[in-house]
């Protein structure tokens, strides 16, 4: 996907930042690239530039019409014109500057993106979809824009026709599944999408996509036998289909057949065709199984240790870590946070939470080694130099627990319980080093601090 309807609008997300500026296809402009042109359009022309670059639009557009004015037949004018006018959120003007630059130069795509994106912004669908028709046969990429453009159109049944025909060519994905339940949502007809459904399964009955559809459909109806029905019609036409079991396990659940469903949920693990995500969801539903039947806790330890195969999987090693974690299970915790951490050392929470179990586990230089990596990321953070401060007086290097718990204590602002716990590992490192009278002085503070509290 190139562009921006497909991370705004399917999931509303409202006041972010559309789109990332195209290319532009005029960018390092020199003399020699504007052609044959007069020293008077060459001054006003990257006068434009110069004021476009400090965010004086006005005065770039100025500068910009004297060009069009000595000549009138230049895309580049007309496209930084289009610029202009967009940051100056005058769309129409945007819209029409970009018009003519494609007219001089006709299918040149990065003008024909930055039209798609200036319509999107204007709310301007019908002509947005008009230019990423133009765009589609440049790059098929633009297609998966063309279902979220009929979808904010409201031209549902094209939005529906665009998804399984990327279905059927690039496999389902969790993404437009979403928009395709949007659009179920949206238009409240679920009698003609079920009947659509099954037409389509009986004259393509090898597309999968239908059935799962189909299968959603009637979950969404509470009408559980009819969704179990085709997802065992659907395994029974595709023997080896993994996104049959996507649908099957969480009916084996509910009829409460364990055996089944954990078969079924092991083939959704191990499947290459199923997303992480969808992935995510299946351990989710195991986890809230297993924390209520406690005897297939074994079959959950082997399935996970198979999602160490998988990529983007620092979710799922959290996930399990918090499970273990809330059943007293630290050893398991420890195992999956550090598993999640070393694949997404940025994820604040996961640090934390496995230095912290490093410690209980007496892993000092884990954590001291954890703690490092985590300050370069969070150098204002001062829970890692608390639990840096920890792991080194555990280690008999006071020194360096006395300067990095010093050093943290400058970032603590208004936490009077961790000031006392750095006051307190203060006090450790100064006796350590048979500093008696510093050691004292921040003993004092921390009682101090405790009286206040108190």
């Amino acid at each position: 996907m190139k562009n921006l309807f497909n991370i705004l609008i399917v999931f509303l997300i409202s006041g972010a930042s559309i789109a990332q500026e195209p290319e532009n296809p005029f960018q390092d402009v020199n003399k020699d690239d504007l052609g044959n042109v007069t020293d008077a359009f060459q001054e006003s022309f990257f006068e434009a530039l110069k004021q476009k670059g400090i965010e004086n639009y006005d005065k770039a557009i100025t500068a910009l019409e004297k060009c069009r004015e000595i000549d009138p037949n230049k895309a580049v004018v007309y496209f930084e014109l289009g610029r202009n006018y967009r940051e100056l959120e005058n769309y129409q003007k945007a819209a029409e500057n970009l018009q003519k630059s494609l007219e001089l130069q006709p299918n040149n795509e990065p003008v024909l993106v930055y039209l798609y994106e200036t319509y999107g912004l204007a709310e301007n669908y019908s002509e947005a979809i008009q230019i990423l028709k133009k765009l589609i046969p440049l790059d098929q990429d633009y297609e998966e824009d063309l279902a979220n453009l009929y979808f904010l159109n409201q031209e549902f049944d094209q939005a529906l026709s665009v998804l399984d025909r990327l279905d059927q060519q690039r496999g389902a994905d969790s993404y437009r599944n979403k928009l395709r339940r949007q659009i179920y949502t949206r238009t409240n007809n679920t009698g003609a999408q079920i009947e659509n459904l099954q037409k389509n399964i009986s004259e393509n009955p090898e597309e999968e996509q239908n059935y799962l559809n189909l299968i959603y459909m009637y979950s969404e109806q509470g009408d559980e036998e009819e969704a179990f029905r085709v997802a065992k019609e659907l395994l029974d036409s595709h023997p080896g289909s993994s996104l049959a079991h996507l649908a099957l396990y969480k009916f084996y659940l509910n009829r409460n057949e364990p055996e089944q469903a954990i078969e079924s949920m092991k083939i959704v693990f191990e499947s290459e065709e199923i997303d992480v995500e969808s992935k995510f969801k299946v351990l989710n539903d195991f986890l809230n199984f297993v924390e209520e039947n406690p005897e297939y806790e074994e079959e959950l330890v082997a399935v996970s240790a198979e999602l160490n195969q998988l990529e983007n999987a620092t979710g799922l090693f959290e996930k399990l870590g918090d499970f273990y974690l809330k059943k007293s299970d630290k050893e398991h915790a420890l195992q999956f946070y550090e598993m999640g951490v070393e694949d997404d050392p940025g994820n604040f929470e996961l640090a934390k939470n496995t230095i912290l179990l490093q410690i209980d586990f007496q892993q000092y230089q884990q954590a001291a080694e954890l703690s490092a990596n985590a300050l370069e990321i969070f150098p204002s953070q001062p829970i890692f130099y608390l639990l840096r401060g920890v792991a080194f007086n555990n280690l008999n290097n006071f020194e360096q627990a006395e300067t990095v718990l010093k050093e943290g204590l400058d970032y603590l602002i208004d936490d009077r319980k961790m000031e006392i716990d750095f006051y307190t590992e203060l006090v450790k490192a100064y006796n350590g080093m048979k500093n008696e009278e510093n050691a004292s002085e921040y003993l004092q503070k921390a009682k101090s601090l405790e009286q206040e509290i108190d």
